[in-house]
């Protein structure tokens, strides 16, 4: 799943196996992402696209087949489908309306229904059957709406439907103060992170990876600030995507780190470093979060390998390079030790990512900079740096008026990254830079 697509509305495809599932998820995504066979049961992961539709984009997820099987394949591939469903803004239940409505899609329908979330019968398979959809009325879900996805015939009236019953942005309920999200490896102790902060056991912990499946919301107060922490599931590698509820799991805290201000990001002192721990720092990077780096389990000397607080610092620097603005962290959750530096750090980075930097200042900086260190000459012209000035918080992003945004090397740009950072601190917290073209006489 690309990590950018997170915080987009979500859009799962249900129904009984070969009903036409992944057709019409290949005919929406204009790829053919998704195995298509006529054998039932084919799909058994879930795919996911970026859809738009009337200015609108969300997220598609693609489902396997419900049914009553009690093999555990076709179970497992029952749960993580309504999982998906669960999870959804917005429930698209397709039914073959070549075969007419079988009890397997009233025992759906009982189960969606319950789930509450908005829900849209679709009838496929309909390009040869006139009023093909009045058989499904009896399911009691209101208009249902007959396609052939196969053939491109009513898609748009789904997708019409679909983008209106989305939840309207402005009705969302705002996040309570700085939004934490707590993410990690399985078992690397976020849970225990969560509880220790609390005081109080208000987390399910457990020694065994990946008991956590849900992002938990909890408020707290820390030194006077109030703080909502998000306690995710583990984030396994991709390779076990395909087992019972990782793929959702591995969702919710992809969309608990798009909509927190801050990510902590927990590593094990014991197990570090790992790929697993990179790619998920990857996913804090594409969404420019501010982010803690914080390592667990330090109070483990006797399991630990040598090395001491510094030695640590160095490799994860290393490890971590391109996180190299964020703070590093040494703590137990299980003894508490740490924890008093931990939350001073917390709300210092999260009062630089939302930092706005006066414009005049930030035009000196700008100046020096250029003078200790001018720009390069790219075939024979020169880049020139008129003026700067902040767009944006959170994080923060400066513009900055150029000659020509095409001669700005990567190396330069991370320069004056470099020199921004040395001047306003902004520890913690991304910078971006962006360059636009501005016309002077006589350049």
């Amino acid at each position: 799943m690309s990590e950018l697509h997170a915080g987009l509305p979500l859009v799962a495809l249900v129904g009984r196996p070969n009903v036409g599932k992944s057709t019409f998820f290949n005919r929406l995504s204009k790829e053919r992402i998704a195995i298509v066979e006529s054998s039932p049961g084919v799909t058994r992961d879930r795919l996911h696209a970026k859809v738009n539709w009337s200015g609108r984009d969300f997220l598609l997820v693609d489902t396997g087949g419900i049914t009553d099987s009690r093999e555990s394949m076709a179970q497992q591939v029952t749960n993580q489908a309504m999982l998906a469903a669960a999870e959804a803004d917005v429930i698209l239940f397709l039914v073959d309306g070549r075969d007419g409505l079988l009890p397997m899609d009233q025992e759906i329908a009982g189960h969606l229904r319950r789930i509450g979330r908005p829900l849209i019968l679709v009838v496929n398979k309909a390009e040869h059957l006139k009023g093909a959809e009045a058989d499904f009325y009896r399911l009691g879900l209101g208009e249902a709406l007959s396609i052939s996805a196969e053939h491109g015939l009513g898609i748009n009236d789904v997708l019409d439907r679909t983008v209106e019953a989305f939840p309207e942005a402005g009705n969302a309920e705002p996040e309570p103060g700085l939004c934490v999200a707590v993410v990690g490896r399985p078992n690397v102790g976020k849970s225990s992170l969560v509880n220790a902060l609390l005081g109080v056991e208000r987390v399910l912990t457990s020694e065994v990876p990946g008991t956590t499946r849900d992002a938990i919301d909890t408020r707290l107060n820390l030194d006077g600030a109030t703080v909502t922490l998000i306690d995710t599931a583990g984030i396994r590698r991709a390779a076990r995507f395909g087992e019972p509820v990782e793929y959702y799991s591995v969702l919710r805290a992809i969309r608990a780190v798009e909509r927190s201000d801050l990510v902590l990001l927990i590593l094990a002192a014991d197990d570090l470093g790992t790929q697993q721990d990179q790619r998920i720092a990857g996913i804090i990077q594409q969404a420019s979060k501010a982010v803690v780096i914080a390592v667990n389990k330090w109070d483990l000397r006797g399991v630990l390998p040598e090395g001491t607080q510094e030695e640590y610092f160095v490799k994860i620097r290393e490890i971590f390079e391109f996180l190299d603005f964020a703070p590093i962290a040494f703590i137990s959750a299980r003894t508490g030790a740490g924890l008093d530096k931990l939350v001073p750090t917390i709300l210092e980075v999260a009062a630089e990512y939302e930092r706005r930097i006066p414009t005049a200042r930030l035009n000196e900086v700008l100046n020096e900079a250029v003078l200790v260190h001018e720009p390069p000459t790219h075939k024979g012209r020169k880049l020139k740096l008129f003026y700067a000035a902040q767009v944006r918080t959170k994080p923060p992003v400066f513009l900055l008026h150029v000659n020509d945004p095409e001669l700005v090397h990567f190396s330069y740009q991370r320069y004056l990254e470099n020199r921004f950072r040395e001047a306003f601190g902004l520890r913690g917290t991304p910078i971006i830079l962006r360059f636009k073209k501005r016309s002077r006489r006589n350049e």
